[in-house]
């Protein structure tokens, strides 16, 4: 039985569901207009404006390969807050805008099945200078930060939601991303769902290398209470819901 379960579960990892898809029938396919690029938020958010690209300079010395050849998961985190400017740097390289196409499309800094990028950045910010404690999420056609709420108790509770791996709470910042399928679905139908999860793979990769950059060191986290970070979030659990996260800090 057991088997029969893991063959049958190993099909999601397989691309034959593509085989199956009638793309004329997908909502791009019958010329439904695209979701858009981001999730609107409500005018009345307060805003946090983010460095831009031009400021980056001089913010890391250390070289790809090093970067590449340094990567790895860490845990333990330093007292020294992050900087507005390298949580900036950090948010452009994992899920900035390079260019954008149309409302429904965007060429970002990581690549996308069909440029859909299907996630939506949020922020548990923890110790990072310049701004408040709480949750934000990041407008990427804007560059900045929109509150979801001030919370001092932020840490605690996206630690209780990572199954109380409590070494959550000592992170600076922890990145949370959330899927909306249907930026995916639009275009490719019941084949959306794989290539969502190869996206969040892109989009951490860079947050890993930009962390070793900036001398910080991050975990990615897919070990979560599914109901209960979708709820800390504020989220509907069905056209939105976490997909991973990964916590982020100075090095001691």
């Amino acid at each position: 039985m057991k088997k029969s379960i893991y063959r049958e579960n190993r099909y999601f990892m397989k691309d034959s569901v593509r085989k199956t898809v009638d793309f004329s029938q997908t909502d791009q396919g019958r010329g439904i207009p695209p979701p858009p690029v981001e999730k609107p938020y409500r005018r009345d958010q307060e805003l946090v404006t983010l460095s831009r690209p031009a400021d980056f300079t001089g913010l890391y010395k250390i070289n790809l390969q090093s970067a590449i050849e340094n990567r790895k998961s860490r845990r333990n985190y330093g007292n020294s807050p992050v900087s507005l400017k390298e949580l900036s740097f950090l948010l452009w390289v994992t899920q900035g805008i390079r260019k954008q196409v149309d409302s429904g499309h965007a060429m970002r800094m990581v690549p996308s099945a069909g440029a859909r990028h299907a996630l939506e950045t949020y922020l548990a910010v923890l110790n990072v200078e310049g701004i408040e404690p709480g949750f934000y999420r990041y407008l990427p056609i804007e560059h900045k930060l929109a509150l979801e709420g001030m919370d001092i108790d932020a840490g605690a509770k996206v630690a209780a939601a990572c199954f109380y791996q409590n070494w959550v709470a000592d992170a600076s910042v922890v990145f949370i991303w959330a899927a909306m399928p249907y930026r995916m679905e639009w275009r490719y139908g019941l084949a959306a769902h794989r290539v969502i999860l190869i996206d969040a793979g892109h989009v951490c990769q860079n947050l890993y290398l930009a962390c070793e950059a900036i001398g910080a060191g991050t975990c990615a986290i897919a070990a979560y209470d599914q109901e209960l970070m979708d709820r800390t979030l504020g989220l509907d659990g069905e056209n939105e819901f976490v997909l991973y996260a990964a916590s982020v800090g100075k090095l001691t």
